[in-house]
């Protein structure tokens, strides 16, 4: 069976379906700000935080590399899709449970248990993006694909500006540990709410690419190295630029030792971070068709440095939530030019394995946290705005080469 402009229209709103309610449950479960905080709380620090960013960031991205082989062998890919949401449903749902139990006792384990669900979490929507990427890119019509990519963000945007200010009431509302419980729960079901719109994708053509094992994968890694030299430098682009996406739960870490945020605090960051993410991705919409990838990916780095130089010279919390509006920002704007850039570097049989290749793009973001965290405790916040900064700089480089022509 062939793709068709009905199919596609079913597909592309399923996309959007889950897109909507995964925008929902998302605030509910966001890693910059609502997991961090959650996590400080419980009593964590500074290497705890980078711990967690490792994990729910660079090192989720990193284990593509090794799911990449075992999906790129199945022909259709939708029940591994399901399956990986399916486990986040499970582990954000154990995480409301074990905080409900927790009913404000502090103990070393619940640091442990947390650390082991949010690693489900991770590695449930590490496995579900492949299959993600795959089904995408060839049951939605080619044409549609920047739209969707717009559209999708624009929608969120709206979406999880409802949904943090009903974030904002429950953690003003309810004290520690019940405001996170009843966050996790909710999103736990808004995310199950979410999963339908998989379950609803027409799944028409399989996938040729077969990868025999990690050693066959890694052989075909270094070939479309030499043959296709975009993705070496797109490589080096996700390994530098990369590391934005792991900047606010650091900074949420920043405010509350050094001016004591509370709960309410952390909300009104959220809500400023959504701000930034509906600003953008409206700004987008109006432009998809005109502006490129490369002017994107420039001006992300450029607002990146400005976070961190605004971080550095914050002098009371109320300014804080300004610098989570910038957040939001480079946020939406990496979300949209990874996988538009991945859709160009690539081809059409090979976007599973591509998407794959990106893990091995993470390093850099996958250890960055867990130095972070210990370069934090030892040597204090400044230096680790200094690394940040060096490192988002040489992105330049990448982007330049990379130069994208859609």
């Amino acid at each position: 069976m062939k793709l068709t402009p009905k199919i596609s229209s079913q597909n592309f709103f399923s996309f959007l379906w889950h897109a909507s309610f995964l925008a929902f449950a998302q605030v509910f479960m966001d890693v910059d700000t609502i997991i961090p905080a959650m996590l400080i709380e419980s009593g964590g620090g500074a290497v705890h935080i980078g711990i967690m960013t490792a994990i729910l960031l660079g090192g989720s991205s990193f284990t593509q590399l090794f799911f990449a082989p075992y999906i790129s062998n199945k022909s259709y890919k939708k029940k591994y899709l399901l399956l990986g949401i399916n486990s986040r449903i499970f582990s954000l749902l154990g995480l409301g449970l074990i905080l409900f139990y927790l009913q404000g006792r502090h103990s070393v384990n619940i640091i442990w248990i947390i650390f082991f669900l949010i690693t489900i979490f991770a590695l449930g929507g590490a496995f579900a993006n492949i299959g993600y990427t795959d089904i995408l890119g060839k049951s939605v019509l080619e044409e549609k694909r920047k739209s969707f990519l717009a559209v999708k963000q624009i929608i969120a945007g709206f979406v999880v500006l409802f949904s943090a200010f009903l974030v904002k009431k429950i953690l003003s509302d309810s004290n520690f540990p019940l405001n996170y419980a009843y966050t996790f729960m909710i999103g736990s079901f808004a995310l199950l709410i979410a999963s339908l719109g998989f379950w609803n994708l027409k799944e028409v053509e399989p996938s040729v690419l077969k990868i025999n094992g990690f050693k066959k994968f890694i052989q075909v890694l270094k070939s479309e190295l030499k043959t296709n030299p975009k993705l070496g430098y797109f490589l080096g682009f996700v390994n530098t630029q990369g590391i934005s996406v792991s900047f606010l739960p650091f900074l949420i870490l920043y405010a509350k030792e050094v001016f004591q945020t509370q709960s309410s605090d952390t909300a009104t960051f959220l809500v400023f971070k959504v701000m930034g993410v509906v600003l953008v991705s409206f700004l987008i919409l109006l432009a998809a068709n005109k502006i490129k990838y490369k002017y994107l990916l420039y001006g992300n780095v450029l607002l990146s440095l400005c976070m961190t130089m605004g971080a550095i010279f914050i002098t009371d919390a109320a300014q804080i939530k300004y610098i989570f509006i910038l957040g939001g920002i480079v946020y939406s704007i990496f979300s949209i030019t990874m996988n538009g850039v991945l859709l160009e570097v690539s081809g059409k049989e090979n976007r599973a394995i591509y998407t794959g290749f990106v893990g091995a793009g993470n390093i850099i973001p996958a250890l960055f946290p867990l130095l972070a965290g210990y370069l934090i405790r030892i040597f204090g916040f400044q230096n680790f705005f200094l690394l940040y900064v060096v490192i988002i700089s040489s992105s330049i480089f990448f982007i330049y080469k990379l130069n994208c022509k859609k």
